[in-house]
């Protein structure tokens, strides 16, 4: 396994090179991307005028959600090791017409809290388990937090359990440029988190108290257009950036592909429904 430096380094090139993708799509992924977060949405249940702070924002969706939850006497920050995604953020939702609600660019292993700490509560949808150094990471998530303060994150559980997820990839891989390394065993990826013992122990390390691991199963729904989709899941994932420079019949292929991939997942006139198998996890902040 690459070091910890190597992979941070891996991480940041591959998510600035991502981040078109996911400014593209924004809209797409806030709609249909919601039921990824919901059980840590109703587990935390942010109250008004409540500090809180969103782990992965991307492209600010999920923060603005938090924010308007809180209230305009609360706060709502929302940090992302993607700079691009942050600017994008930003336009999205300005200051003048969110005045609440902020977003940060910042490696959350790195710094030694996240700028306007302490808060209230972190929520995180989908981002944890793409860190380089998870203890690092949580260590941060929870200095940021008030003494008591609580954490609701959900992550992919195992491959099995979201068996439409490497299709995009595999789909894609065959028609365009060279790929950005996939992740193997605990490194950062959709399934780094998959074994929970794996993250209580990362949690315990990190100074939290109360830790639970719960799964769900939920279903991203996406509408009955193949190509559209397709488009959209190779984007998000690690065939995008290549697909992005690839020329147009191979990104026709790429996305051809991809579809016949998603088929058994359509259900005609309806749409797609791709089943997801989540970790609900939580935790309270210790001194």
């Amino acid at each position: 396994m690459p070091d910890t430096d190597t992979l941070r380094v891996r991480n940041h090139a591959f998510w600035t090179q991502a981040a078109p993708g996911w400014i593209r799509h924004a809209d797409r992924q806030d709609e249909a991307g919601r039921s990824l977060g919901a059980a840590a949405m109703d587990w935390l249940r942010p109250k008004p005028g409540e500090r809180i702070l969103d782990v992965g924002c991307g492209c600010g969706g999920t923060t603005a959600e938090l924010a308007a939850a809180a209230g305009p006497g609360g706060e709502t920050v929302g940090v992302d090791l993607a700079e691009p995604m942050v600017a994008a953020a930003r336009q999205r939702f300005p200051r003048e017409r969110h005045p609440g609600l902020r977003f940060v660019t910042a490696d959350i292993e790195t710094v030694e809290a996240v700028t306007g700490a302490p808060f209230d509560a972190v929520f995180s949808r989908m981002a944890l388990m793409l860190l380089a150094d998870p203890v690092a990471g949580c260590t941060t998530i929870r200095r940021s937090l008030r003494r008591g303060g609580r954490l609701a994150a959900t992550v992919f559980r195992d491959g099995a359990a979201n068996p439409w997820l490497p299709a995009a990839t595999l789909g894609a891989a065959p028609h365009v440029g060279p790929l950005p390394p996939l992740p193997m065993g605990d490194e950062p990826g959709p399934f780094a988190f998959a074994d929970p013992g794996r993250v209580k122990r990362i949690l315990t390390a990190a100074g939290f108290d109360a830790i639970t691991v719960q799964p769900h199963d939920v279903t991203l729904d996406a509408p009955d257009e193949g190509e559209v989709v397709a488009e959209w899941l190779i984007e998000m994932g690690p065939a995008g950036a290549a697909y992005r420079a690839s020329a147009p019949p191979g990104r026709a292929a790429a996305r051809a592909a991809a579809a016949r991939l998603f088929e058994r997942f359509r259900e005609p006139g309806v749409g797609y429904r791709f089943p997801v198998g989540i970790w609900l996890i939580t935790a309270v902040a210790t001194p």
